[in-house]
C-alpha cells in the first residue's frame, strides 16, 4: 500500500473503501482491548463475576478494590454481537482506537467487521506513558515515526490488518518527554501517509491546549486533530471554544456515562444532557465542522451483555434528544457522518 492508493479513501481494517460508504460513525471506541494498568496484569484474580447485583457499583467505580474483569474487553463473540446490535441501532461504523499498551488484536477487529459488515478503522502509535513497554524510553522520534507509517501502509503489531487513523495518542498532564516524542513522531507520520491524528489529553483542562499548541508550533494542520475525552477534561465553555478556535476537532466521547463520580479525578463528570449543551456552544461559536461524540467504551460493564448501555446508545438514545433539544437533521449528520468522513478520509 502507497499513499497514493489511500489519497481520498477511508482505511478500514478490510480494507480501503470510498468516503460515502461510511454513514454514521462512533469516532472512538474499544472493542477488543486490556485496559487494566500494566503492572496489575499478572495478577490472575480479576474480582468477583460482573452480575446485575454489582454491575452498578462497579461501573460507580468505588465500594469494589478487585474489579480487574472490568477492564477487560477480550470476549470476541460478546464484542460482535455488541458491534451487531450498534448496527442495528442505526451505525455503520466505529474507530477502534486500542493502541500500543492497551493489548490491540487487529485480526480480531477484521473478524468482527467481517462477521458484522460494520466499517471498523483502527489506530496505531502509543498510549501513556506508564502503558508502554520500558524499552520505548530509549527511541527517538524518526523510529517511532517509521512504525506509525508502517502500520498505515503494511501492517500493525504484526498482522497485515493496516490502520486508518493515528493515536489514541497518550498523553499526560505533567506531559512527559517519552509521551512528546510520540507525539512529534504522530505528526511526521501524519505528515507522511496523509491520515488524521486522535490525542487522548492528560486529565487538565489545560492540557488539551497545550497539546493544539504544541502541534500548531510543529506547523502540523490542526484540522487533522481529534482531541478527544473532553467531557472528562474541560468544563468551561471559555476553554472550550477557545481551543475550539485552534482548528482542532473537540470530541465528546463519554455519552452514556450519566453518573457524576469520576475515580480518576477530582472532577464532576457531565451527563449527556450537559455533553449537548457545550456542543451547542460550539456551534452557536461556529464550530459545527469540528464536533464529534463517541461513549469510548473500554469497560465490560459498559456493554449491554453485562447490564450497560453498548455502542448503540448514540443512535437509540442521544440522537432522539438531539432532535428534542433542538439539533436539526442536518447538524446531527455533520456530527455523525460528515465530520468523520472528513478526518478519516486520507488528504
Amino acid at each position: 500500500m502507497t499513499r497514493d492508493d489511500l489519497r481520498g479513501r477511508i482505511q478500514t481494517v478490510l480494507g480501503p473503501i470510498e468516503p460515502g460508504q461510511l454513514g454514521r460513525t462512533l469516532m472512538h471506541e474499544h472493542v477488543l482491548c486490556d485496559i487494566r494498568p500494566p503492572a496489575t496484569r499478572s495478577d490472575n484474580h480479576l474480582g468477583p463475576e460482573i452480575t446485575l447485583e454489582n454491575v452498578w457499583q462497579i461501573n460507580y467505580g468505588r465500594g469494589l478494590k478487585r474489579a480487574g474483569r472490568k477492564y477487560l474487553l477480550d470476549l470476541e463473540d460478546i464484542a460482535t454481537r455488541e458491534v451487531m446490535m450498534m448496527k442495528n441501532e442505526g451505525g455503520n461504523a466505529i474507530v477502534e482506537l486500542t493502541c500500543g499498551g492497551l493489548s490491540p488484536d487487529p485480526e480480531g477487529l477484521r473478524r468482527i467487521a467481517a462477521g458484522t459488515g460494520v466499517h471498523l478503522v483502527m489506530g496505531c502509535g502509543y498510549y501513556v506513558n506508564d502503558y508502554q513497554d520500558p524499552k520505548n524510553h530509549g527511541r527517538g522520534v524518526d523510529d517511532f515515526a517509521a512504525e506509525m507509517i508502517g502500520q498505515i501502509l503494511d501492517g500493525a503489531w504484526g498482522t497485515d490488518v493496516r490502520a486508518g487513523m493515528i493515536g489514541e495518542i497518550g498523553c499526560q498532564s505533567p506531559w512527559t518527554d517519552l509521551e512528546k516524542r510520540v507525539m512529534q513522531a504522530a505528526l511526521v507520520a501524519a505528515a507522511a501517509t496523509g491520515a488524521s491524528i486522535n490525542v487522548h489529553p492528560g486529565r487538565h483542562p489545560d492540557q488539551p491546549q497545550e497539546v493544539a499548541d504544541f502541534i500548531k508550533a510543529a506547523g502540523h494542520p490542526t484540522d487533522r486533530v481529534v482531541i478527544s475525552h473532553i467531557d472528562r477534561t474541560i468544563f468551561d465553555e471559555e476553554r472550550l471554544l477557545r481551543l475550539a478556535d485552534s482548528g482542532v476537532t473537540i470530541e465528546f466521547d463519554l455519552f452514556g456515562q450519566e453518573a457524576s463520580y469520576y475515580g480518576l479525578s477530582d472532577i464532576d463528570m457531565p451527563n449527556d444532557a450537559t455533553r449537548l449543551r457545550l456542543i451547542r456552544a460550539l456551534i452557536a461559536r461556529g464550530h459545527l465542522d469540528r464536533v464529534v461524540i463517541s461513549h469510548d467504551i473500554c469497560y465490560r460493564t459498559r456493554l449491554t451483555a453485562f447490564g450497560g448501555h453498548g455502542y448503540g446508545h448514540i443512535f437509540r438514545n442521544v440522537v432522539p434528544l438531539m432532535g428534542e433539544r433542538g439539533y436539526s437533521a442536518d447538524e446531527i449528520d455533520a456530527i455523525l457522518v460528515r465530520n468523520p468522513r472528513r478526518l478519516l478520509t486520507f488528504v
